[in-house]
């Protein structure tokens, strides 16, 4: 494989442009050559029979690249033609394949789209960092119109999304911060990027592509680009309470014997959120103690299975979102790393009569004149509590779930209000 400095050279002197040109050779594609033969190889043997074009479309290669696996593979008598459609080879693979097939599959059951090299993906990943995304008021607007929020909560937002660094918000159980913080990651997400399948490092394969994360751009309008990398919007990762430590790192299958990426990997170039930060099965320091080089420097050190460190670019915007004080969590060497802390409080009586306004309206549920303030006066008074943006949906959801039971059309009167708030909510000690 290409030493750094000579991948460098290469860079520049144009022939490895990034996603947008396709490569017509395989020395264009930067991965070994002889890697690349194999996977032709193990493609050919997991489907038994195929095209040459469709070698090329699962390998996600050109077809003159294909062209070539292929003169190789019939040249080691791996392979043999059994039939044409117009000019191109439909071909099989033979005893000597099928043999060398399996003792390659015993090494990697690898057999996807061609991996990009390391170097370019974190080349393009430093061009699509969130760090250079310009993020203005109506960006914003726009993206938490469907929410209630005050014009200082939306400017502190924009000024978080626009440092591309980490924000940590906190606050009371019930106020919106799991909401907020995926909003935040749709304002991002307008923007496509670009995301290989899988990259490879010395001989071994990452994956990275999820389609239970990626979203693929509906653009039609790409154009004729290098295949092994798909357009997507900018990703979105939400983690809770299932984190642990390993999936930090890079997830090596025993089986399969190659690499998945971990989630701050996949979630390069768009937000990863940290929700119900402190209660992971993994302890905050140790979770911190992990982040704190890659939130400073903005690098990553992945492990390999033979124990080798490799660097991985770390360019996200990480959310934390937590109900419990940062100060209780984490040291302050570590808040200094974390740049946006935004406090998420109770709402006013304004802001938590158009949430039910609205969520009352959403769900057609009819309301008796002057039912909100009845339920803000309950919880101040009988409740002692704070107003927070979760009650009135929760409460009109009690309705209409009584409703359905009884057959009867959702309506919100003081005696549903009251069998509502009876099921909600803990009664108060006396």
């Amino acid at each position: 494989m290409a030493s750094m400095l000579q991948m460098q050279d290469l860079f520049k002197t144009g022939l490895f442009s990034g996603p947008e040109q396709r490569p017509e050779t395989v020395a264009e594609l930067g991965v070994r050559k002889a890697f690349l033969e194999d996977l032709a190889l193990k493609t050919l043997y997991v489907s038994g029979s195929l095209s040459v074009l469709e070698l090329s479309e699962k390998m996600r290669v050109d077809y003159q690249v294909g062209t070539e696996f292929f003169v190789h593979m019939r040249s080691e008598r791996f392979c043999q033609v059994v039939g044409m459609a117009g000019n191109i080879p439909h071909i099989s693979i033979t005893t000597e394949g099928r043999n060398r097939a399996a003792e390659l599959l015993s090494h990697s059951q690898y057999a996807g789209p061609a991996p990009v090299t390391l170097e370019s993906y974190v080349e393009q990943v430093k061009k699509q960092s969130v760090r250079d995304v310009n993020i203005r008021p109506d960006n914003v607007e726009r993206a938490f119109a469907h929410l209630v929020v005050d014009p200082e909560r939306l400017r502190q937002f924009g000024t978080a999304l626009n440092s591309g660094s980490a924000v940590f918000l906190y606050g009371p159980p019930g106020t919106g911060k799991t909401t907020f913080a995926e909003t935040l990651s749709h304002v991002l997400s307008k923007e496509d990027v670009w995301i290989p399948y899988a990259i490879e490092v010395d001989g071994q394969v990452i994956t990275v592509f999820d389609p239970s994360i990626h979203q693929r751009s509906t653009d039609s309008s790409i154009g004729d680009h290098d295949d092994r990398w798909i357009r997507c919007r900018r990703p979105k990762i939400l983690v809770g309470g299932e984190l642990t430590i390993d999936m930090l790192d890079l997830q090596f299958n025993p089986q399969s014997k190659f690499y998945v990426g971990p989630v701050q990997m996949k979630a390069n170039n768009g937000v990863l959120i940290i929700d119900d930060f402190g209660r992971q099965r993994v302890r905050p320091e140790e979770l911190l103690n992990r982040w704190v080089v890659p939130l400073d420097r903005r690098i990553d050190f992945l492990t390999l299975a033979g124990g080798k460190k490799i660097e991985m670019p770390f360019e996200m915007l990480v959310v934390f979102a937590s109900n419990i004080d940062p100060a209780e969590l984490v040291d302050q060497a570590f808040l200094r790393r974390i740049q946006t802390k935004i406090k998420i409080g109770a709402c006013s009586d304004d802001q938590f009569t158009e949430i039910f306004r609205r969520y009352a309206k959403e769900t057609s549920v009819e309301f008796e004149e002057g039912i909100c303030n009845d339920l803000i006066q309950f919880i101040r008074t009988a409740l002692n509590q704070e107003l927070r943006s979760c009650y009135p949906r929760d409460i009109v959801n009690q309705v209409r779930w009584a409703a359905r039971y009884e057959g009867k059309t959702p309506y919100l009167d003081r005696i549903a209000l009251m069998r509502a708030v009876e099921a909600y909510f803990l009664p108060t000690a006396n």
